[in-house]
């Protein structure tokens, strides 16, 4: 049976027979800076990525109360959680600024709203496609909200479950639904990045676009995953791996993720089409190089 596994996300689509969706995640990694932010999206530009994403929380639901007053060091000094997750967070102005840098610079742009309020923040900016964290994907007033948009979701899938999964699935419905298999740790170790998920949840959901959002050290296993089929990756991008930041490690810095980018347009190729064929560059050594033997006798019966 043939299933069509494809979703399109603005003007474009993703899923089966189509070019891998590349994901550079800002995230959190700006630390609170417009003037970062925009170096990261033209650094994901430079390396040839389709789309960045963002982060919404409104932290006043995010931040259990009793984290709210705990002193933490940041690069605004010391201060309490709830103020330094305040910072974090771009108002209406300055997000307004970055999607209007994204629209000129002519990337897509997308988010992870981690509330209910903080998808009504995005929607104002009227966003393509959006994204729900691993940790919303037991949210499901959160996955409601998304669905009555009507828009294509983004499901990651990090520290769940099958059933969770599975009933995260039923909420958001699949008509408009990429899934992209995870491991929420950062970075991750790569003998817990479990990359055969990626085919098993081809086989559970066959007409879905099924992906991969890596947090781990180096590039080898996101090719790996594109190897497998994944329709689309993601990566964190940063300008430096040392910065502050608790997702800098998993992170990818700009010539980094140029090389990914530019090594799975080649898998992309490499993968072919399945089809054995003789090529034409194969010729000259097909007439040089084979060797013909037939049988002289005949098989006794």
């Amino acid at each position: 049976m043939n299933y069509e596994r494809k979703i399109k996300v603005g003007n474009r689509y993703i899923g089966d027979g189509e070019p891998v969706f590349i994901i550079a995640e800002i995230g959190i990694n700006h630390n609170g800076s417009v003037d970062i932010a925009k170096k990261m999206i033209e650094g994901a530009l430079y390396a040839g990525c389709n789309a960045i994403k963002f982060q919404k929380r409104t932290p006043e639901i995010c931040v259990p109360r009793d984290q709210w007053d705990i002193e933490r060091d940041t690069p605004w000094g010391r201060m309490a959680y709830i103020d330094y997750r305040n910072k974090m967070e771009f108002s209406k102005e300055e997000f307004a600024t970055l999607v209007r840098f994204c629209n000129e610079k002519g990337i897509l742009w997308f988010s992870s709203c981690w509330d209910e309020e903080s998808v009504d923040f995005i929607e104002k900016f009227d966003p393509v496609l959006y994204k729900t964290a691993s940790a919303c994907l037991t949210d499901s007033d959160l996955l409601l909200r998304h669905r009555a948009l009507n828009k294509p979701v983004l499901m990651s899938t990090g520290m769940s479950t099958n059933e969770e999964i599975e009933s995260a699935v039923e909420i958001l419905g699949t008509d408009k639904l990429l899934i992209a298999h995870s491991t929420s740790s950062y970075p991750c170790p790569v003998e817990e990045l479990n990359l055969k998920m990626i085919t098993t949840l081809k086989e559970n959901y066959p007409n879905t676009p099924i992906g991969y959002s890596g947090h781990e050290v180096g590039l080898a296993p996101t090719w790996a995953a594109v190897a497998m089929g994944a329709s689309f990756v993601e990566r964190h991008i940063t300008l430096d791996r040392a910065m502050w930041g608790t997702d800098q490690a998993a992170s990818v810095e700009i010539m980094g993720m140029a090389r990914l980018v530019s090594n799975i347009r080649d898998i992309e190729k490499a993968l072919g089409d399945g089809i054995k064929k003789v090529y034409n560059s194969e010729l000259k050594n097909l007439q040089k190089l084979r060797r013909v033997k037939t049988l002289t006798n005949e098989v006794q019966v």
